[in-house]
Order: C-alpha cells, then sequence, then structure tokens
C-alpha cells in the first residue's frame, strides 16, 4: 500500500517545524464551505444571494471590451478587473443567473463562476501529524555543516540529488533573474528570504486585482499558510550562513499571492492576476505549487469549467510571451494522468464534493496541464518517483526531489528526513513533502539557466531544463511499499517516462 496523504493543493505533509533554539510544529491547511447554487436560467436574484466571482473571456480580438463591460453591468455584475490584453475581465455579482445572461452577449467566448461558495471561504481543516526536530538533532546538524555549508544544509538530501551543492561551486545565480512564487504568500522577514527578496516586484493578488500594499504579499498574519515562504526558501534561501541554501542561493524572489486566508484556496481570478503581474513585471519563472480550486479537473463540457481554463490558459500564455518560464506540480494523488478515465472525488471542493470519473485529456488539472507549463513529478531520496506523486506518459516534463516517507526512501546520513527542508514563517524551518516542493527544485535550476542565458526566450530555457536532466529508466516493477505488489505502472523508456518525463533535473550541467 502507498502512503496516503490527503488531497490539499500541491502541498504535501508539513512534518516539522524547528528554529535554532526549539523545535515547533505546524500543519497546512484544507477547506470547504456552505454550498451555493448557480441557475442555468436568467433569474431574478434573491434579496439574500451571496456573491459570487467570474471570469468572462471577450472573442479573440478583443475589440468589444467597453460594450461587453456595460452588458456586464446591465446583467447585475461589478467589475473588478479588466485584463485586455487577453481579453479576461473578473466580475462580481449577486444574480445567479449572471453567467448564463452574459455568455448571450455578443463578444462574449465564454463565463463562468470561479467557485461554489460565496466570498469569502476560509475555513480550513489541518492535514497530516506533526513530527517534531528536537534540538539536539538541530544542534547536531549545525555542527556537522562542513566549510562554505549553511548550518542545516547538511539535512538537505535534495541539494546533493540534483548536484545543487557542486554546482554552487561555479555560480550561486545572477541578482538579475527574478523568481515569483504564486502560492499563500512569502514571508520576506526570514532571515533566510529577506537577502534575495524582492519587495518591487511583489503584489497580493487574492481579489483578482493587483494590490501593492506594503507587505500584502505575507501570510495572512491569523491562519496564514508557511507553504508560499517554504517554497520560495527551497528556490532562493540565501547561502548567508543562516539556515538552509537554496538551489539558486543568487537570485531574486519575489512573493505573488493568490490564496484565500489559511492558503485554502487558489481561485482562477486571483491566478489570472498572478500570471498577468508576473508577465508585465519582468519575472523570469513563476513557481506554482496548487491546482486552481474548485475544480481538481475542469472539463470543457461544462460552461463554467471551459471559461476558467480558458482565462488562466490566456494568461498563462501571455506570460510565454513575455519571456516567463511557468513550471507547475503534477499533484499528490497518485493519478495517472495520462489514463483514459479518473475517479475525482472531491470536485468541487469549496462547497459538496461528489464522485465523478473524468477524462484527463479531455479535463484539466490548471495550471499543471496548460499548453507550455513545465510540468514536474516528485521523486524521494532514493531517486524513485515518490509515493504520492501524480505521473503520467506525455504529461510529465521532468522529476525533482520533493521527498517521501523516510519509511519509503531514506535518506543517507547525516540527513535523517526524507523530507524536504525549507523556511518557514517566524523565523523557522520546517520539513514538508509534496510536489509542492519539486517544483521549486525545478524552479531553481530554470533560473540559473536563466542566469547562464539571460538573453534565452522562454521555450529556450524549457528546452535547456529538458537537455539537461539526468535520464531516468522506468522501476520494474514500481514497488514503494515492498509488499509485493506493483503500486504504479511506468511506461516510456529512460528518455522519455511517465514517472520522470525527460529525467531528474540536473543544477550542474545547468551551470556548465
Amino acid at each position: 500500500m502507498t502512503l496516503h496523504l490527503s488531497r490539499t493543493h500541491r502541498a504535501l505533509a508539513v512534518s516539522v517545524v524547528m528554529a535554532t533554539a526549539t523545535a515547533l510544529a505546524i500543519l497546512p491547511g484544507t477547506a470547504s464551505a456552505v454550498p451555493t447554487g448557480g441557475a442555468a436560467t436568467k433569474a431574478a436574484p434573491a434579496a439574500a444571494s451571496p456573491s459570487l466571482s467570474y471570469v468572462v473571456n471577450l472573442r479573440k480580438g478583443y475589440g468589444h471590451a467597453d460594450r461587453v463591460r456595460r452588458a456586464i453591468e446591465a446583467a447585475g455584475g461589478t467589475v473588478v478587473q479588466s485584463y485586455d490584453r487577453i481579453g479576461v475581465i473578473v466580475v462580481h455579482s449577486t444574480d445567479p443567473g449572471f453567467a448564463a445572461a452574459v455568455r448571450a452577449v455578443r463578444g462574449v467566448e465564454s463565463a463562468g463562476a470561479t467557485r461554489t461558495a460565496p466570498l469569502p471561504a476560509q475555513t480550513t481543516t489541518d492535514v497530516g501529524a506533526p513530527k517534531a526536530l528536537t534540538a539536539e538533532e538541530v544542534r547536531a546538524a549545525t555542527a556537522g555543516a562542513a566549510a562554505g555549508e549553511d548550518p542545516l544544509e547538511p539535512l538537505q538530501w535534495d541539494l546533493k540529488a540534483i548536484k545543487a551543492d557542486k554546482a554552487h561551486e561555479k555560480t550561486l545565480g545572477s541578482s538579475k533573474v527574478t523568481v515569483g512564487v504564486i502560492d499563500t504568500g512569502v514571508d520576506d522577514t526570514h532571515p533566510d528570504i529577506a537577502p534575495n527578496f524582492d519587495r518591487a516586484k511583489s503584489v497580493s493578488c487574492i481579489d483578482g486585482k493587483p494590490d501593492t500594499a506594503d507587505g500584502a504579499w505575507r501570510p495572512f498574519a491569523t491562519g496564514g499558510s508557511p507553504h508560499g515562504t517554504h517554497v520560495a526558501g527551497e528556490i532562493a534561501a540565501a547561502k548567508n550562513g543562516v539556515g538552509v541554501t537554496g538551489v539558486a542561493p543568487g537570485v531574486k524572489v519575489a512573493a505573488i499571492k493568490v490564496s484565500t486566508q489559511g492558503g485554502s484556496f487558489f481561485y482562477t481570478e486571483a491566478v489570472v492576476c498572478g500570471f498577468m503581474w508576473a508577465a508585465d513585471h519582468g519575472i523570469d519563472v513563476t513557481n506554482n505549487s496548487y491546482y486552481t480550486d474548485p475544480w481538481y479537473f475542469n472539463c470543457k463540457t461544462d460552461p463554467d469549467q471551459k471559461a476558467l481554463v480558458e482565462a488562466i490558459t490566456r494568461a498563462s500564455r501571455y506570460a510565454e510571451s513575455r519571456g516567463t518560464v511557468n513550471v507547475a506540480a503534477a499533484g499528490n494523488e497518485s493519478y495517472d494522468l495520462a489514463a483514459d478515465s479518473i475517479t475525482d472525488p472531491a470536485s468541487p471542493n469549496d462547497s459538496t464534493p461528489g464522485d465523478r470519473t473524468v477524462d484527463p485529456s479531455e479535463c484539466f488539472d490548471i495550471p499543471t496541464q496548460l499548453p507550455g507549463v513545465v510540468t514536474v513529478a516528485a521523486t524521494g531520496a532514493k531517486g524513485l518517483k515518490s509515493s504520492f506523486s501524480n505521473y503520467g506518459l506525455g504529461v510529465i516534463d521532468v522529476a525533482a526531489p520533493g521527498g517521501d516517507s523516510t519509511a519509503y526512501q531514506p535518506p543517507q546520513a547525516p540527513a535523517t528526513s526524507g523530507l524536504i527542508l525549507g523556511p518557514v514563517p517566524g523565523g523557522k524551518w520546517a520539513y514538508m513533502a509534496g510536489t509542492s516542493m519539486a517544483t521549486p527544485h525545478v524552479v531553481g535550476v530554470a533560473a540559473l539557466l536563466k542566469s547562464a542565458h539571460p538573453h534565452a526566450p522562454a521555450w529556450k530555457i524549457k528546452e535547456l531544463l529538458k537537455e539537461g536532466a539526468d535520464p531516468t529508466a522506468c522501476p520494474d516493477p514500481y514497488d514503494i511499499d515492498g509488499d509485493g505488489k506493483a503500486d504504479a505502472v511506468c511506461e516510456g523508456g529512460r528518455h522519455h517516462s511517465g514517472f520522470y518525463g525527460a529525467g531528474i533535473v540536473n543544477a550542474l550541467r545547468a551551470v556548465q
């Protein structure tokens, strides 16, 4: 039996939080909310109707924006933000028939509700069990650090797995390269992150429009998630004699906060805003360790879900056209994303989920399965696909360390945990696991490539990522728990497989 991990975003399983003086524990959250319906036809709004968020996508050419905005207001909508460069308008409305009404407007290609619960939805449910690292273990790691290593670097087996430690002997990356962490927010006061943080390129997008107020990009003070801070540190934690070291510790990192309070939901309007911000503010690489709520898979046969796919596709393609490399996590449900069908038991996750069978070639996990996005699977300390990681021939582009149960894939000493160590808010560090943690390793390597090739377009950096990866053959069989039964089937050859794509990324090759 494989390690069971509850359905969260790309995050999985915070196991440990630690400070240099004391050990603490935290857990990420998921969420649910009271369901609300949307009528299929135009109906008069009820007095107590909740406000929902929508995206309205204009027909190609985008020449009808002003007229469509007037029609939106006439249909009971309030324009929150209009992204005219891609023909996407973010709208709030209390009218349950709004989407159906605006779809009939000339110049509108699609329109759909981005959620099935009222604004806002912030109830959380913790997942997993904490496993505190003792103060003695912290001191032991610090005492074992070699010359030139940060104090906790001996515990970072993942850096050695992709030869990032060797890459750092040649370069730490360029401060002219900026990575955007589209996530739950980043604690820029953390001593491992502060030296490389880019405040000018950081923003909150949670309402579907940019908020550049000072500190808006940080995790919420109450119920804030550590996820984005951990991801940012994996990418670019400074090599400064404190804590851990990032894959690209010389590059800049910016926070693009897109999740609701508690890190619970990543809604379409926020994700569109995040990609647009990255495109227009010189972000070289984006990290996307989430899926867009409330649907794990978005089916184009559904008019709402079709609109969500279209809006984020336009935004991500626009970002790539401006030179941004978009990298996304494959997910943590052990799904074969190349299968003929998958049972999705948890959509919509912000109201009342129910089992549905989907064809992943027609119903898309976004942004993971969008065209042009680099899709990342996770590996453990033994180099095998992580027990929880999604996979799929032709879907996975590359793989990288995301951690796994120490019982399945224990690391070599002096590392003690099979999970990934990184900073979390409040000047602490934590072990976490998931394709959430694999993705920043790939982003860090992409940042090193961009440092070495500053004028390379996005497509070239993606090509170099794959060319530089270490080809990895399919395990035969893949029996991660050793019970004599295959836990997943890997298709393909050494240079192109469903588990590893082109292979496991290699930081040293990126800087040679």
